[in-house]
């Protein structure tokens, strides 16, 4: 039991760029004192752990269990319902084909740097110019996501699960995981996505992360853990750089008096939701409050197809689909590991939903 303290209080320590010194004097310690708990060499008090648990944010049962699996803990959550849980466990499922698929073909992803003590605007500035995309806006931000070590599904979840998306990371593997919801609007699924890459870029020590749809709305987001806050600004800035925004506005638009259909090119163009867009134009002052609040209460579906005839499904996003969807990458290792003789062809048929002797057939003639 100490030295599971001792461990979780260094790295809770570290996480967030606090020295032995300042953490001692935050809660009333001596240096010395917190180097021996976290060497295992003493047991804190219920009322040393208590403050030490409040001083860095966490709850004390976090520096008493011991971790188990990332699956273990996150289909043990008390308020999973069933059709939630089922939904996992495909999850599950997914990831060990996709992990088993990569030592099958010898291709495995290495996970991206990890950032801390940081700002999530900084991050996102600082992430762009790591991938070299300048303020370009993302096209296909799952595969963006997938070249950098965080494998993509996007299958279905029922509304009433409440879950928009999840992270995990498998830390034996070394590989990590995020569940999109299918069911959301393609712009929706888009923001989730770049919610679930800061999580990975940031949290992925923290535990498997189940995200409510409830975090994307500005009125309940305080209600949650600090993270989702720093998640859903990276998001924003990530997706959607206010240098870019505004060069828009001003070499396109030439006024900040912004029409409806305004935002909704503006939607376009950087791929995301109409809420998101609406939401970071009245954070950079390109809307008034009384117009943000006008349009939201118009039907944007309806508004994008009649003013520029087709709505925006195509870029990557998969919607209502019964099953999961496999991303491009998983499906090429695939048909590599069939390729090496690896798999059968009737798992090969079933990895990829299609007919057996179709895609042998095709594979065939490539």
């Amino acid at each position: 039991m100490k030295l599971i303290v001792g461990t979780k209080l260094k790295k809770a320590r570290e996480d967030i760029g606090l020295t032995q010194e300042a953490l001692a004097e935050a809660v009333g310690l001596s240096s010395e004192y917190i180097s021996l708990l976290e060497s295992g060499k003493r047991t804190p008090s219920l009322e040393t752990l208590t403050n030490i648990s409040a001083y860095l944010k966490k709850e004390i049962s976090y520096f008493l269990r011991k971790k188990g699996s990332a699956f273990d803990m996150l289909l043990g959550g008390e308020r999973l319902d069933q059709n939630a849980r089922r939904e996992l466990k495909k999850f599950k499922k997914y990831c060990e084909e996709y992990i088993n698929l990569e030592e099958l073909s010898g291709q495995r992803l290495e996970l991206a740097p990890r950032y801390s003590h940081i700002s999530a605007e900084r991050m996102a500035e600082e992430e762009r110019c790591r991938l070299g995309l300048k303020s370009e806006p993302i096209r296909n931000i799952f595969s963006l996501m997938e070249l950098n070590g965080c494998r993509v599904v996007r299958q279905p979840i029922p509304e009433q699960s409440q879950i928009s998306g999840v992270f995990i990371h498998l830390e034996e593997k070394e590989a990590s995981f995020a569940l999109i919801n299918s069911l959301q609007t393609p712009g929706q699924q888009v923001f989730t996505a770049a919610h679930e890459y800061c999580h990975y870029l940031k949290d992925r020590s923290e535990g498997p992360i189940i995200d409510n749809p409830d975090i994307f709305v500005d009125e309940f987001l305080s209600l949650y853990h600090p993270r989702e806050k720093f998640a859903q600004a990276f998001a924003a800035q990530f997706l959607m750089p206010p240098s870019k925004v505004g060069d828009i506005i001003d070499k396109d638009f030439r006024s900040r008096n912004l029409r409806l259909e305004d935002v909704i090119y503006l939607k376009r163009y950087f791929g995301v939701s109409t809420f998101g867009m609406l939401r970071t134009l009245r954070k950079l002052g390109y809307l008034s409050l009384a117009k943000f609040e006008e349009y939201l209460q118009f039907d944007p579906d309806f508004h994008e197809e009649t003013l520029f005839g087709n709505l925006e499904d195509t870029k990557g996003v998969m919607r209502r689909k019964s099953r999961p969807f496999a991303s491009d990458r998983f499906r090429i290792l695939a048909i590599k590991a069939f390729q090496r003789k690896k798999i059968s062809p009737e798992k090969l048929s079933e990895l990829l939903n299609q007919d057996k002797d179709k895609i042998v057939l095709l594979l065939a003639k490539s």
